[in-house]
């Protein structure tokens, strides 16, 4: 048997070397080039969070990063993307991007689901419009759709209140939501949050003064606009009290600018006093149907926990340092009233 020639072995080794080369060389750029993909940092740091809608799908994902220029490469992530079945799996919310991020971690994150959570904090709102412009910047639902919702007398007597007075269902506070949180849900947490707040030891309180909570909330946004300093809240609190318990009508200038719908008013005018609207406690003896503002947890408080005393009359001092001078009798409060109308036309406040 004819022997191989020595020369065509070598030969066989060097062609099969190379071509081992070849594979291990190829196996190498496409081991780097799938690593690239996954792990190479790939968030531009453009902008802090991704926002996905409800009923987002993938390519909605990947024009969102696209226009943004969130990404500094789309395609990889695209290819990571369907790699790791992520189309499949698109969930709503709002995302951190770390600058610097690789496409593994981030649609790792997405696809879990792993969004932030948003601190909502409310406080100091006067309107029902003001209240559903400002949640429509922090969570998905828009403010039409809110305001719709604050307005509805169906959706407010399924919690216990009515279009007047559903205002009182809101409790200034922070509050965790996801910024997916649907309309309904956000209301529905928000009655979960007053029915937590009213507890036992102050609905027993506002029982003791012959109030119900929600009548507890109308007249703590009527101290909560009297009041510039939180520790006067109880004295206030104690004089609206004593007027409702004496029939007295409660004469609250904030009423009144609520009424006129004007809060650039710094001096109420007899011609604010005579507009006809159930709000003018200069007109209409008791509570208004509805608060002027959110009142704030502290004002509740206040008209909780009031200040026992004789005081029915009470004006802004002349210091302007936001406390009133309180009395007992008409003849005090005019003497102190003249006093502040005194202070206002060497201010040349006129309105």
């Amino acid at each position: 048997m004819e022997q191989q020639h020595p020369k065509k072995k070598s030969l066989f080794k060097k062609i099969g070397f190379g071509i081992l080369l070849c594979i291990l060389f190829a196996g190498a750029v496409i081991t780097y080039t799938v690593y690239q993909r996954y792990f190479t940092p790939n968030v531009s740091g453009v902008e802090p969070y991704l926002y996905i809608r409800t009923g987002s799908t993938f390519e909605d994902v990947m024009q969102n990063l696209g226009e943004k220029e969130l990404l500094k490469d789309t395609a990889s992530f695209r290819w990571a993307a369907k790699q790791m079945g992520y189309p499949s799996r698109v969930k709503p919310g709002k995302y951190r991007l770390e600058e610097r991020m690789n496409n593994r971690t981030l649609i790792n994150t997405l696809g879990g689901g792993f969004q932030e959570p948003v601190k909502l904090r409310f406080q100091d709102i006067r309107l029902k419009e003001q209240f559903a412009n400002y949640i429509s910047t922090q969570l998905e639902p828009d403010s039409l759709s809110l305001i719709q919702l604050l307005n509805s007398d169906t959706l407010a007597a399924k919690y216990g209140f009515n279009r007047d007075n559903f205002f009182c269902m809101f409790i200034p506070n922070t509050y965790e939501f996801y910024w997916n949180t649907s309309a309904d849900r956000f209301f529905e947490r928000m009655h979960e949050e007053y029915d937590k707040f009213w507890t036992p030891e102050r609905k027993a309180k506002a029982d003791s003064i012959q109030l119900t909570p929600i009548q507890v909330s109308v007249l703590a946004s009527i101290v909560k606009g009297e009041a510039l300093h939180t520790d006067e809240m109880p004295k206030i609190a104690g004089l609206y009290l004593n007027r409702l318990r004496r029939g007295m009508l409660l004469q609250a200038d904030p009423t009144v600018i609520f009424a006129v719908n004007d809060f650039t008013i710094r001096r109420v005018l007899n011609k604010h006093l005579l507009v006809n609207s159930p709000y003018n406690t200069y007109i209409y003896k008791g509570l208004p149907p509805g608060p002027i503002m959110m009142p704030s947890i502290a004002a509740i408080d206040a008209v909780l926990n009031y200040q026992q005393h004789d005081f029915l009359y009470m004006v802004a001092k002349e210091d302007f340092s936001g406390y009133h001078n309180y009395s007992k009798t008409m003849a005090e409060h005019l003497q102190n009233a003249r006093k502040f109308q005194q202070a206002l036309n060497e201010r040349n406040i006129k309105k």
